[in-house]
Formats: C-alpha cells, sequence, structure tokens
C-alpha cells in the first residue's frame, strides 16, 4: 500500500469520525431542545389546571435535571403559599361571621328596648316620641347592615347549607315583583314583565332566590329610579335559563362594570341619604347565585338600560323526566 492510498485511507477515518461527531452534537442539541420545549409545556399545564404535579425529566443532561429540580421547588413553595393563604382567608371568613353575630345579639336587644321606650313615650308632647322613633331608625339600619354582614361571612366561609327543592321560577319572579308594587306605583315605575304562562323550574333554595330577587329589584328602585322603568324577563336557552333585572336609569359606567359586586363597592352618589347603599347587596346575589351553580352578570349602557342576569341550570318538567 503506498503513501497516498494511506493518506486517502487516513482523510476518511478523519472524515467518518467528524461526521459522526456533528451527527451527535446535532442529536444532543435537538434532544436538549426537544425536551425544553416538553418542559415548558408541562409547567403550562400545571399552572393552568393548578394540579399540584412536578416535571419529570428522564435525561442525563445535568443542566436539565438542574434546571427541572429549581422549578419544582418553586412548584413546591407555590403549594405551600396558597395552602397558607386559603387557611388565613377561612379564618378570617369565620371570625367575621362570629363578630357579625356578636354585634347582632345586643343589638336585638337594643331594639327590644328603643320599641318598648317610644312605646311607652307615645303619650307625650311627640318631641320624645319623634326623637325615639329617629333613633330606632338608625338601629335598624344598623341591624341590616349587620344582617348582610353576618349572611356574606357565612357565604364565603362555606358555612351556609341550602337545600335544594324544586321550584318554579316563573312564580317566583312574579312575587317578587309584586312585592314591589307599591313602592313602583308610589315612585311612577313603569313595570314591564316578560315571564312565560308555563313553569320553568330549576333546583334551588327558595329563601336564596327571593333574596337575590329583592335585591336586584331593590337595587333598580334604589340606583335606577331616574328611569322610572323596570323590567323583568324570564327566557330559556337549552338546559340554562335566565332573569333579566333591568332599568332605564343613569346605568354604570364601563370602568366601574368590574367593581359593582365588590364588597362594600358604592357609587358616589349612594352615600347621599336618599338612597342609602350599602354596598353589599350585589356581592350577597352574586355569592348566592354561584351556591346555586349559577352565576350574576352585568350589561350597562348608561340611560339606555343596565341589565343584571341571573343564570340558572334548568330541569326538566316532570312529565319529560316521565318520558326520559
Amino acid at each position: 500500500m503506498n503513501d497516498t492510498m494511506i493518506l486517502f485511507l487516513l482523510w476518511l477515518v478523519i472524515a467518518v469520525l467528524a461526521g459522526i461527531i456533528l451527527y451527535q452534537r446535532a442529536a444532543y442539541r435537538t434532544g436538549t431542545q426537544r425536551q425544553l420545549r416538553e418542559i415548558s409545556a408541562k409547567l403550562k399545564e400545571i399552572t393552568a389546571q393548578d394540579s399540584g404535579e412536578q416535571i419529570m425529566v428522564f435525561t442525563e443532561n445535568g443542566a436539565l435535571m438542574e434546571l427541572a429540580a429549581q422549578i419544582n421547588n418553586l412548584l413546591e413553595q407555590h403549594l405551600r403559599v396558597k395552602a397558607d393563604y386559603r387557611r388565613s382567608e377561612m379564618a378570617s371568613k369565620k371570625m367575621l361571621s362570629n363578630i357579625s353575630h356578636d354585634i347582632k345579639t345586643p343589638m336585638t336587644v337594643i331594639l327590644g328596648y328603643l320599641e318598648i321606650m317610644r312605646i311607652n313615650a307615645a303619650g307625650s308632647d311627640g318631641t320624645q316620641d319623634e326623637m325615639l322613633k329617629k333613633t330606632e331608625q338608625k338601629a335598624q339600619a344598623v341591624m341590616t347592615l349587620i344582617d348582610q354582614f353576618f349572611t356574606l361571612a357565612k357565604l364565603e366561609s362555606g358555612d351556609t347549607d341550602m337545600e335544594l327543592s324544586r321550584i318554579n321560577l316563573s312564580s317566583i319572579c312574579r312575587e317578587s315583583v309584586l312585592d314591589f308594587y307599591e313602592i313602583l306605583t308610589k315612585n311612577g315605575f313603569t313595570v314591564d314583565i316578560d315571564i312565560p304562562e308555563d313553569a320553568v323550574f330549576v333546583m334551588a333554595n327558595l329563601k336564596a332566590l327571593q333574596r337575590i330577587l329583592y335585591n336586584l329589584i331593590s337595587n333598580v328602585i334604589r340606583y335606577g329610579a331616574d328611569g322610572r322603568y323596570l323590567g323583568v324577563s324570564l327566557r330559556s336557552e337549552g338546559n340554562m335559563v335566565f332573569v333579566d333585572v333591568a332599568d332605564k336609569g343613569k346605568g354604570i359606567e364601563k370602568a366601574f362594570l368590574d367593581s359593582v359586586f365588590d364588597r362594600l363597592f358604592t357609587m358616589e352618589d349612594s352615600r347621599s341619604r336618599s338612597i342609602q347603599g350599602n354596598g353589599l347587596g350585589l356581592t350577597i346575589a352574586r355569592n348566592l347565585a354561584r351556591q346555586l351553580g349559577g352565576d350574576l352578570t352585568l350589561e350597562s349602557t348608561p340611560y339606555v338600560k343596565t341589565t343584571f342576569t341571573l343564570t340558572l341550570k334548568k330541569i326538566a318538567y316532570e312529565s319529560d323526566e316521565r318520558n326520559l
């Protein structure tokens, strides 16, 4: 074998080795990129579902193993912080519920004494009776506020047991409007009712439904009175039912749409004596709706229409159920 042939074989071996090295590097780089994409996708899934899982990596790449370990440490810290937050939140809600109850009891006694004093003062010149009457009204307003705090605290702490039963929502809507008939006519409201004659059934809690509708109609009278309009409609779409409670007052500006369901949120003019809102009615209404497996939403175009929509799951008629 001459020198030319030896040199050729040597270069061939070098070329093959270089090709192997380049292939291994390319494969290594491709595998690393693939594993990074897998880690990224898994991390996105974990955070989206809040599943509490960890990242699993099967590789001999030390850098990737270290990266996965650090990500898992962060995920564990996130779970601990979330658990601590939930415990703290539950403790705060329980405390608020207990405080509300402790304040409510003496206020009930105070109201009782005020009523007795007012009755005893009925034979005087009327001045003392009027003062006691105003004091009783203020105490009653405080009592109402405490009652709403107590209700909300129980709802948020999960300390409310609501028995569900089959309820004709059409009937409840009509009764709720009739409850406000006197105040609506007295204030010159136009009442537009669009409720089907046929029964529309939902599985819900009667008192919760009545409270939701009471709060929504009260909200129309309190904040939408300048429109002198109340609209209540009931409609069905598929297996869902929707109760729309609307007014044509000044409405709610877009900037405040996401805030109206927050605790203690009130518009500026709601602090006037003629309106006297406390910012808890809508919060309670939405909490009750969600406890029933539904929701409460809002759409508003000022001086055109402001609509609160209660969404609930519809259940079949008894005749329909027998045919299933």
